[in-house]
């Protein structure tokens, strides 16, 4: 049995069970989790629902849900964008979307210890991480898409490379721990990390959306000063005080995902009472049964999208319960605790020298 993470004074192991089941409510039989009732699932927030579910020990829900994926990948290793009970609604390829198992499946096995489930997985997994590499820029972004009639679309997306940055670290520990060799991972992360922590003109410009704000952080690609001064200087610019993270600069709505997903980056970089605060502000959202809105706009109070409480804003609200309360074995995941670090490069381009990757202290890569 898994202990339930809980924070003290804001939510208990109750709260927060009764969050991941407000998830598992939803999950349809053949494993797929929709946003919200009769809505669509993406395979990224599919994912981040999925990490909940194994965070609260649900581990037949998890694991319906990561089969769902095994079920549902395309001969590419791709996934399309959105799926619906009765089939696609969105056949766009993101690239983002492609890589996320690998964090999934990571997490999976650091709460269980099941290196035998992630051995199965792992098929998937690098399918899905070679098809997210093929689209990788000589100046290491990673291109954000490809349209459904197959056109590729050139430019890079900072948030969905720095997700893919953090899923690739996941992804080399799964392949460290399960005895494959695979050194363009490696070389592919470095050249990720150095095109997101020093050339912004990689991406196309997002500014104004909160998660190109942390997502460099949160990813691990940033860290330090560079990291600390990037959320001082934009922290008016984003945080609604007493409410939480707006979604984008230019309105007060704010949204309990972008609110969590900044807990984690806090966390992260030791901000520790800053991300509590946060993460209560964000209990505004909750709702009796567990389940949050998905955002709400100020003044007025009013959700939005109206009404909709969405699944993957509880798993969200759940890591982060669990990343404050450092509960669960894998509370430390979005801390790149266990995580490989990427190789330092100075020269993104490719074929450069390279001494071998770092680990992570004491990561041996072995099983």
């Amino acid at each position: 049995m898994r202990i339930v993470p809980g924070v003290p004074g804001v939510l208990s192991p109750a709260d927060v069970a009764a969050t991941a089941r407000s998830i598992a409510e939803l999950q349809r039989p053949d494993g797929m989790i929709p946003w919200f009732p009769g809505g669509h699932c993406d395979p990224w927030n599919h994912v981040e629902s999925a990490m909940a579910l194994t965070t609260c020990g649900l581990d037949e829900e998890a694991d319906r849900a990561y089969q769902w994926l095994v079920d549902t990948q395309l001969p590419d290793g791709s996934w399309f964008n959105y799926y619906l009970a009765t089939g696609v609604k969105d056949a766009r390829l993101d690239t983002n979307v492609c890589a996320y198992l690998a964090t999934g499946a990571w997490h999976r096995y650091v709460s269980t210890g099941d290196a035998d489930g992630l051995a199965r997985l792992w098929p998937t997994l690098a399918a899905g991480v070679d098809f997210v590499l093929r689209w990788q820029k000589l100046d290491g972004a990673v291109r954000w898409s490809l349209d459904p009639s197959g056109v590729l679309e050139e430019y890079a997306l900072l948030t969905g490379s720095s997700s893919i940055y953090h899923s690739l670290r996941c992804a080399i520990a799964a392949a460290e721990l399960l005895g494959h060799e695979r050194p363009d991972w490696e070389l592919a992360a470095g050249r990720l990390a150095h095109a997101l922590a020093h050339a912004p003109g990689a991406f196309a410009p997002k500014v104004e959306f909160a998660m190109d704000w942390y997502y460099p952080i949160l990813s691990g690609a940033m860290e330090g000063p560079a990291a600390h001064a990037r959320i001082d200087d934009s922290w008016e610019a984003f945080v609604l005080e007493g409410r939480g993270v707006r979604c984008v600069s230019t309105g007060e709505w704010v949204t309990a995902a972008e609110t969590a997903e900044c807990v984690l980056t806090l966390d992260a970089l030791g901000r520790d009472a800053e991300a509590l605060e946060l993460f209560t502000w964000a209990q505004g959202l909750r709702n009796e049964d567990g389940s949050y809105w998905t955002g709400m706009v100020y003044p007025e109070e009013a959700t939005y999208p109206p009404l909709e409480r969405s699944t993957y804003t509880a798993g969200a609200i759940v890591l982060a319960a669990d990343a404050l309360s450092r509960t669960t074995p894998a509370s430390g995941l979005f801390r790149g605790e266990g995580l490989p670090h990427h190789l330092d490069l100075t020269q993104p381009a490719p074929g450069v020298p390279v001494e071998p990757a770092l680990r992570a202290p004491g990561s041996s890569g072995a099983p």
